[in-house]
């Protein structure tokens, strides 16, 4: 499956975009804030997720990984599908949502276009720390791609990985130089990682 699509965008409309790439040009599902940032005739990359039943397929996009990840948490709760999910991410901003979830701001949720009382007490109860988390596991990722990949090379679970990661950068100290530091991450997270398997 395709992680994300590079392109010219060719057109906006009111809840989509199109991607020309190469001779296809995709129609993209994007959250209205995502797509403030997005410019006509512009090179970009969008990074998907491809819906798909028996009746219909439909193709979504978003600006970054963590843009992505806040759309994925947001399946996860109960009575949200895609659509909704879109709808939430398209009436608040990235950092307005992961405050009120983290301060469990009832009201702030509420006042999201179309998300009803029940619907935001489930977000609260079910995403409470959860997109935060996300965030910094994607940085981590981003920032040593490498040791991931060598990690996964191993046979060790991707996201388990940048779990581990994350949890042996904390203890690493900060006066090392880069391939030290970098040297004693990887060898704290396979530590981790093979306690975990023991347990």
């Amino acid at each position: 499956m395709f992680n994300s699509i590079n392109g010219l965008i060719t057109a906006k409309g009111t809840e989509v975009i199109y991607l020309l790439s190469g001779n296809i040009e995709w129609e993209i599902a994007v959250p209205l804030n995502d797509m403030q940032e997005l410019t006509l005739n512009s090179e970009s990359r969008i990074f998907t997720w491809l819906y798909h039943r028996e009746d219909q397929m439909k193709l979504f996009g978003f600006l970054n990984e963590r843009r992505r990840n806040t759309f994925f948490e947001l399946l996860k709760v109960e009575g949200i599908g895609p659509k909704g999910a879109l709808k939430i991410m398209s009436g608040i901003s990235q950092d307005d949502l992961e405050t009120a979830l983290e301060n469990g701001d009832l009201a702030r949720l509420e006042a999201v276009p179309g998300l009803g009382k029940k619907t935001a007490q489930k977000m609260l109860l079910s995403l409470k720390g959860k997109l935060i988390q996300s965030a910094v596991i994607g940085a981590v990722a981003s920032h040593y791609n490498d040791l991931v990949e060598a990690l996964a090379a191993m046979g060790y679970d991707r996201r388990l990985a940048v779990e581990a990661l994350t949890k042996a950068e904390a203890g690493v100290k900060p006066d090392l130089s880069s391939s030290e530091k970098e040297k004693m991450i990887f060898q704290e997270a396979i530590v981790l990682l093979t306690n975990a398997r023991g347990n």
